[in-house]
């Protein structure tokens, strides 16, 4: 009897994990969420070429390094949504996903910001574990102190901003100041001891990661049937950013020679200064 009792109870557990194991289970072939069926969250696009440019048509040429902060209401669908739902993921989501399918590189941080050195993606997501030593005091008697290391690991939600180099170029043949996007770094803030630190990742030749991009959808706040990509985003300069460098006799940062408001002045000076580079370029 006892024997009897014994097998129907493992039956029934056995029942039981493989109900729940069923109910936890993920469809191959959900329903349709929505009009049609978007497949894997991208799209079949390809990134619109870049006009042909030769060198001699190149008659001037200025770089700058600006940056996005995610934070800012127009800017919030390079951060949103946090966990990836109707096709659509976060910008520093594409980029994970990209290195570590190997479609895209990271390249280290350099003081000159170019792409010397590659990095593979174990490389990225060891260098982002922090490690942190605190004191602690123990609740029960003698009450005595001790020493213990806190290992954090890496939280794509704590990229908040991305810096972009690009070059600003006048086209003689087109007649017009046109603007080609190099490289993008995304930038971390982490919280310590109440202070905010930002913290640099990587590089990623635009060019390069252009091919995902233009098939990686963001949301369209104006309307959903309406499709863009993270690609359109920087193509149509659907964002809004400050300048905090630009080519300059010293390679100094504007954060150099500049603080608090004098340093909005100045990211907005050489802003109007390139507006009217342009402008005066015809005559009226």
């Amino acid at each position: 009897m006892k024997k009897l009792i014994i097998i129907l109870g493992v039956v029934a557990l056995l029942i039981g994990f493989g109900s729940s194991t069923a109910q936890a289970q993920i469809l191959d072939s959900p329903p349709v969420d929505g009009l049609f069926e978007d497949g894997s969250g991208f799209i079949n696009m390809k990134p619109v070429p870049y006009p042909p440019l030769r060198k001699a048509d190149v008659m001037w040429q200025k770089r700058l390094w600006r940056e996005i902060d995610f934070r800012e209401k127009i800017n919030q669908y390079f951060y949103y949504p946090i966990e990836p739902h109707n096709n659509w993921r976060s910008f520093m989501q594409i980029i994970m996903d990209g290195l570590k399918e190997g479609s895209m590189t990271a390249y280290d941080i350099s003081a000159t910001d170019e792409f010397l050195v590659p990095l593979v993606y174990q490389e990225v997501i060891a260098r982002q574990v922090d490690t942190f030593h605190r004191v602690f005091q123990r609740p029960f008697p003698p009450y005595e102190e001790y020493d213990t290391v806190i290992f954090t690991d890496f939280d794509p939600t704590k990229v908040k901003r991305v810096r972009i180099k690009e070059d600003w170029y006048f086209d003689k043949q087109r007649s017009q100041i046109m603007v080609r996007v190099i490289g993008i770094c995304p930038v971390m803030i982490k919280d310590r001891d109440g202070e905010e630190v930002t913290e640099p990742l990587f590089w990623v030749y635009f060019p390069e990661a252009r091919p995902i991009f233009s098939r990686a959808l963001i949301y369209n706040r104006h309307n959903d049937a309406m499709r863009l990509t993270y690609d359109d985003a920087f193509w149509k300069r659907m964002f809004n950013s400050y300048i905090y460098k630009e080519s300059n006799v010293y390679d100094r940062r504007i954060s150099e020679y500049a603080s608090g408001l004098d340093a909005l002045y100045e990211s907005e000076r050489i802003k109007n200064e390139l507006f009217e580079f342009e402008h005066d370029l015809w005559e009226f």
